[in-house]
């Protein structure tokens, strides 16, 4: 394996840790949809994944990544999240802005500036959305969350993540006062798969239940 995986296979092995939930194997298609390319460009770094020992890869069975992969994927996952929650706190940017800069930072990021920035931000275990930061030893706690969507009629909860890397979304979710840390009640789920309805802060919305089963509370 290549001791330093350029920024396209590390984006690679990321999107493809996302998209594994609990090991699952990964369609070439689904990866290709990921990165917004076309289905050869995946395949071909399919096989280059392989090549490095970082997926296994089989024919019209799909992929997985190896413990090397996987390693690499979480490194990178650990920088984006540590970088987003530095940029929060420290800088004081908006919760829709952070993605698109850790982003760019990530692969930049060292080994010493990673260590001394998890230092200055007390060793935090969640990002801004709420995702869990890998450790430094790249052990990661996934605690279960209930799906918003999944809330009885008139129960509350805590909103624990919503999902990152849709700049519009977020700033609709902050509009709506859906943010980590913010208390929401289910008001009512419309019948035949309609929209629910939420109080959050002083008001109350009607979403989606696709938008609410992205919504991890507790």
């Amino acid at each position: 394996m290549e001791k330093a995986p350029s920024e396209a296979i590390q984006d690679y092995v990321r999107e493809i840790y996302k998209l594994q939930p609990g090991g699952s194997r990964v369609s070439t298609s689904a990866i290709a949809a990921r990165m917004g390319v076309a289905a050869p460009s995946a395949t071909a770094m399919v096989k280059r994944l392989a090549s490095l020992g970082l997926a296994e890869h089989e024919r019209y069975h799909g992929v997985v990544l190896t413990e090397a992969g996987t390693r690499v994927a979480l490194e990178v996952i650990r920088h984006h999240r540590l970088l987003e929650q530095y940029l929060v706190d420290t800088l004081g940017l908006p919760l829709d802005a952070v993605h698109a800069e850790a982003d760019r930072l990530e692969h930049a990021l060292s080994e010493e500036l990673e260590a001394r920035i998890d230092e200055s931000l007390g060793f935090p275990t969640h990002d801004p959305h709420g995702d869990p930061i890998p450790s430094p030893e790249l052990e990661l706690d996934a605690s279960a969350l209930r799906p918003l969507v999944t809330l009885e009629p008139g129960e509350e909860a805590i909103v624990r993540r919503v999902p990152d890397g849709d700049a519009g979304l977020l700033r609709y979710l902050a509009s709506l006062e859906l943010v980590p840390g913010a208390t929401v009640e289910l008001r009512q789920a419309a019948p035949f798969g309609g929209p629910v309805t939420v109080r959050a802060g002083s008001g109350e919305h009607a979403i989606s239940r696709e938008l609410a089963s992205r919504i991890g509370v507790s």
